[in-house]
């Protein structure tokens, strides 16, 4: 099976990476192209892929097209590539806002399938969001899965949720890595050195979602485990719950949705 990216930025180039590193699929099942020719050439140089000469050469290489592009070049995209598309090609949008019947609109042909990753998919740890069509054949479907399983984990929902999925699962690790960064900078703070803070900080917050995962106990109830009376950590949430943590993540989230909707098609 060939597998082909139309756009290599920052979540197609994970993609990428997930799955040559879980070894689904080979570099040499995987066709790419961009407009950036220097950044197709560094992929074909570090990880050894195909680069296509055009959008139109990945869709005719390809079983499986993944439209890696921003919002905004889908429907330039959409229109270069339609004649090409036939009704046996799965083309998977990972665009926020982008929905299936718009892409079909263009396409008329193709299997369309509206996904959500993100860029833990580098490493194996992703978590990937699925709306399939209704009239998606068990095959097709399964094929999908096992790619985005390759880069990580996997959840099926309707497409009417998926914005709301992207809004916690795709724009959450920049809130992730500024939390952890200010974790280690207070650490600095406190004398401890770079490195050592990066360390403890990173290793507590993927601990604890491995925490939440593994054991199925409500969030709160492990954050009640390791808050004892008068103790240190109870200080520290009330500290959090003064300054709003809670409110501002709930915010930073609801803006990222009202976004993704004003970019809806």
């Amino acid at each position: 099976m060939k597998i082909g990216f139309i756009g290599t930025g920052n979540m197609g180039t994970a993609l990428i990476n997930g799955l040559i590193n879980s070894e689904f699929a080979t570099a040499n099942d995987i066709y790419a192209y961009d407009i950036s020719y220097d950044k197709l050439l560094k992929l074909k140089d570090e990880l050894g892929i195909n680069i296509s000469k055009s959008n139109v050469d990945v869709i005719n290489e390809c079983d499986v097209v993944i439209l890696a592009v921003k919002p905004n070049l889908y429907d330039s995209v959409l229109e270069e590539i339609k004649n090409d598309v036939d009704e046996n090609k799965i083309v998977i949008i990972i665009a926020p806002g982008i929905s299936i019947d718009h892409v079909k609109s263009i396409l008329n042909k193709g299997k369309i399938v509206r996904t959500i990753p993100n860029t833990p998919a580098l490493i194996g740890e992703g978590i990937t969001a699925i709306s399939y069509p209704e009239d998606i054949s068990f095959n097709d479907k399964e094929i999908v899965e096992k790619i985005f399983k390759s880069c990580g984990e996997i959840v099926e929902i309707k497409e009417n949720l998926i914005d709301a999925a992207m809004a916690i699962s795709s724009c959450s690790p920049a809130y992730v890595y500024m939390f952890i960064e200010a974790l280690s900078d207070a650490g600095v703070s406190l004398g401890l050195p770079r490195d050592v803070a990066y360390k403890l900080s990173s290793k507590a917050v993927s601990g604890s979602g491995s925490m939440v995962l593994k054991t199925g106990f409500h969030p709160g109830y492990l954050k009640d485990m390791v808050t004892s009376p008068a103790g240190t950590t109870i200080q520290g949430v009330r500290t959090l719950e003064r300054y709003g943590l809670r409110s501002a993540v709930f915010e930073a989230v609801i803006s990222s949705f009202e976004k993704i909707k004003g970019n809806k098609q």
